[in-house]
């Protein structure tokens, strides 16, 4: 197993700033906000309650499971019942744990490429293959169903869906949604359908969740989500996993002997999340709509790079192929992950390179930070790569 590209980089920029560097990170997809304070003071509150000093169901809550189901209808329109919930330790262990359920040693699951690092991973932890399927800028980041078909093969049993994208900001249309929902259904396929980043869409750009759009898809159809980044919660380590009750069961089975329950405390603090309104949602997103543009400008403006505008997520993926081959600070970084190498060492500004995500020639940076650090590390970037090309 590979360890993940992105924490690593944060641990990086982390260790940095304990030695007293001032270190601009654009590693970690993580809210620089606090959680809302109701939230936390129901875990407060949860943590005086002897209830919660004690095991409870593997799958959730019932009370959790059951506000799960109410707020997916309100958020996507997607009905489930609360039996169909599964509470998880994170969206990972919803990813995992999904695939652990469709995975039988060898078969493959279709992963549109560029894409979250532990996708992979936990597909190969599974008995699965990852069969990636590049896309690139000129596409938007988007695969299409003519792609799909070409990658498929008798082995294929699954396709990993993520809308918006983690790494690249791509949000899918409505049409392109159905027309891929409606080819895995002909062809049988079970689609995993990531839906973290569901709120943080911008300007025209909307989510849109394919059992949604395509009902019949329902029956072999799994949704990941959690609190971690609409909430900005990253810390509690509540995901969950929706889908038809066998599925469902299979993965409750399996957390059983893996975790059991997720932290009682970290579940309360997660109902009165997905129980409250959006507005500190809203409130985040406004930031992030800013901090998008302000990124997406900025990186345009260095000589060597181009970046697509980023519809959804909190995540700007430049192509930096342009800078690559030429001296810099002694050196000629011929890869984005040498570049990185450098973009810390001398800049002291993390970014995760592209060949994490199964994109050599990129950079996934987050613009989950404040705004002076944002301009300050774009512009520390600028700085450092002018030397390139003069």
């Amino acid at each position: 197993m590979s360890p993940s590209a992105t924490l690593a980089v944060d641990a990086k920029a982390k260790a940095l700033q304990a030695q007293g560097e001032r270190v601009v990170g654009f590693g970690a997809g993580e809210p620089d906000f606090p959680t809302p304070e109701h939230i936390v003071e129901a875990a407060v509150a949860a943590c005086r309650d002897p209830r919660n000093h004690r095991y409870t169901p593997t799958a959730g809550l019932p009370e959790l499971r059951a506000a799960i189901a109410v707020k997916t209808a309100r958020d996507s329109g997607l009905t489930v019942e609360p039996s169909q919930v599964l509470v998880t330790n994170g969206g990972k262990q919803a990813v995992g744990n999904a695939f652990s359920v469709l995975c039988d040693p060898g078969d493959e699951v279709l992963v549109p490429a560029p894409y979250w690092t532990t996708y992979p991973e936990s597909i190969a932890l599974a008995g699965g293959v990852a069969v990636p399927v590049p896309t690139d800028e000129r596409q938007g980041f988007r695969v299409t169903v003519d792609q799909l078909e070409a990658a498929r093969t008798p082995r294929s049993k699954a396709l990993l869906f993520v809308s918006p994208s983690n790494p690249t900001g791509a949000v899918y249309p409505r049409e392109e949604i159905e027309a891929i929902g409606r080819w895995a259904l002909e062809h049988g396929l079970w689609v995993l359908a990531d839906e973290i980043y569901e709120h943080l869409t911008y300007g025209d750009a909307r989510h849109h969740s394919m059992p949604v759009v395509v009902p019949e898809l329902a029956g072999q159809c799994l949704v990941a989500n959690g609190v971690a980044k609409t909430y900005a919660m990253t810390g509690w380590r509540v995901g969950w996993l929706l889908g038809p009750p066998d599925a469902i069961g299979a993965a409750t089975n399996i957390q059983s002997h893996e975790t059991s329950n997720v932290a009682n405390v970290s579940q309360r603090a997660a109902l009165a999340a997905v129980s409250g309104d959006l507005e500190a949602v809203a409130m985040m997103r406004r930031a992030f709509d800013r901090r998008r543009r302000t990124i997406h400008r900025m990186l345009n403006e260095i000589d060597g790079v181009t970046c697509i505008e980023p519809e959804g997520a909190f995540y700007a993926f430049p192509k930096v192929e342009g800078l690559l081959g030429r001296p810099l600070r002694g050196r000629v970084p011929m890869t984005s992950a040498e570049l990185a190498e450098l973009c810390i060492e001398e800049a002291k500004v993390a970014v995760v390179p592209g060949e994490a995500f199964g994109a050599p020639g990129y950079f996934r940076m987050s613009y989950a930070l404040g705004d002076d650090d944002l301009v300050e590390g774009v512009r520390r970037l600028g700085e450092l790569f002018a030397q390139s090309a003069s």
